[in-house]
């Protein structure tokens, strides 16, 4: 590589010398203008207005432009009586962590070469150093007519270094972000997370120029004779109606374009539900009850009352039964025997009776309660006619 600049770096008492080359290169494609018609090429003059002459670089010179248009020269000697410690020097100012330096303030680099084998042992001590605390060294240096603010740092085994802007010089900014408030939503945020993780990392040298590629095809068939390949039209871009469609149409085209590949299946996490405060019941108005309440004690007692009817039913049934099996009893046994079942049947009905007609009290509706007794009641005496009827048949065969 071809050194630009020669001179030293100061590191306190230490003096390093060190050549400065460039540490990128272009590979843009440039062009030349022509005339169309025949296809010349089209080159400037230098020409002086006030004598419409064409001069030349000898006598050419620098002025600067005042406000009022007027022109002030300023020579070579004029520049070279300015102040500039930094004229051939790149002098270290301070050591401050790497988080402190701006991007925006981030320009050209340059690597430093070390100049002679004298330079060889501080050059490595600085690079040591520097790697060691893991913080970057501020210096200024001059360069093509002006004081440059620079950053050096370590990278493999060269120090580099980049120039940077002044504080000045970077813009606030100001009008940049939206003015309007805007409210981002969890669910938004997680499927942000999820199109980032599935995008996943990628190494840098697979990344190239694609315009450069095209145009240097196009370029290279021009030069043959051929017609020069037809570039598919850039998609149009869609208007973004909903983000969360946005984003989730984003997460399956970077699933897809992945292949499987990258650092794997995206997660979209769930935000959990948030439970609602229930409802208080209205509290009462005037000692009143709400329509809806009493609606519901009214149909919570209807449905009691049925119910009771229900059981008291099914008493009834289950003792008119038992009445049929005494009756059934009776007429097989003796006639002692018959008279004790017969009361014994008696005394398990009126029971039964007692405990229907108890159970049909508890229930709201007093009508269905006494229909339900007076059921359980005919029920008993007809097992009581049926248990005298089969009495006396016994006696009289007896």
């Amino acid at each position: 590589m071809r050194s630009i600049w020669n001179g030293a770096i100061s590191f306190g008492l230490v003096s390093i010398p060190v050549k400065l080359m460039n540490a990128t290169e272009s590979h843009a494609v440039s062009f030349r203008q022509i005339h169309t018609e025949d296809g010349g090429r089209i080159r400037y003059r230098k020409v002086c207005e006030l004598e419409d002459r064409e001069v030349s670089q000898a006598e050419i010179g620098k002025a600067y432009e005042d406000a009022d248009g007027s022109m002030i020269p300023i020579t070579d000697e004029d520049l070279s009586h300015l102040p500039i410690p930094t004229a051939r020097t790149i002098e270290i100012v301070a050591f401050v962590p790497r988080e402190r330096i701006d991007p925006l303030q981030m320009g050209t680099a340059y690597y430093l070469a070390a100049s002679g084998a004298p330079a060889a042992k501080p050059y490595t001590l600085l690079r040591e150093a520097l790697g060691r605390s893991d913080r970057v060294a501020i210096a200024k240096f001059a360069l093509r007519g002006r004081e440059r603010l620079g950053m050096l740092r370590v990278s493999g085994d060269a120090i580099v270094m980049h120039g940077l802007l002044w504080p000045d010089e970077v813009r606030t900014p100001e009008g940049v972000a939206p003015d309007a408030g805007v409210t981002v939503r969890e669910q938004e945020l997680d499927l942000a997370d999820a199109l980032m993780d599935t995008l996943g990392e990628i190494d840098l040298d697979d990344l190239h120029d694609e315009y450069r590629e095209a145009l240097e095809e196009v370029i290279a068939a021009k030069a043959a004779g051929e017609a020069p390949p037809e570039a598919p039209g850039p998609a149009e871009p869609g208007k973004v109606l909903d983000l969360m469609a946005a984003l989730e149409s984003s997460v399956r085209a970077a699933r897809e374009s992945r292949g499987g590949e990258g650092t794997g299946t995206a997660e979209v996490r769930t935000l959990e539900r948030r439970e609602r405060p229930a409802r208080r019941t209205p509290k009462e108005t005037g000692g009143k009850k709400s329509t809806s309440t009493a609606a519901g004690k009214t149909a919570a007692g209807k449905t009691q009352a049925r119910k009771s009817t229900s059981a008291a039913r099914k008493s009834t049934a289950e003792t008119d039964e038992e009445t049929a099996k005494s009756a059934k009893t009776a007429h097989a046994a003796p006639t002692a025997h018959t008279a004790k079942t017969a009361k014994s049947a008696k005394t398990t009905k009126t029971a039964q009776t007692a405990k229907t007609a108890k159970t049909a009290q508890k229930t709201p509706d007093r009508s269905t309660a006494r229909k339900t007794a007076a059921r359980a009641t005919a029920g008993s005496t007809a097992g009581k006619g049926a248990a005298k009827k089969t009495a006396s048949s016994r006696r009289r065969g007896a």
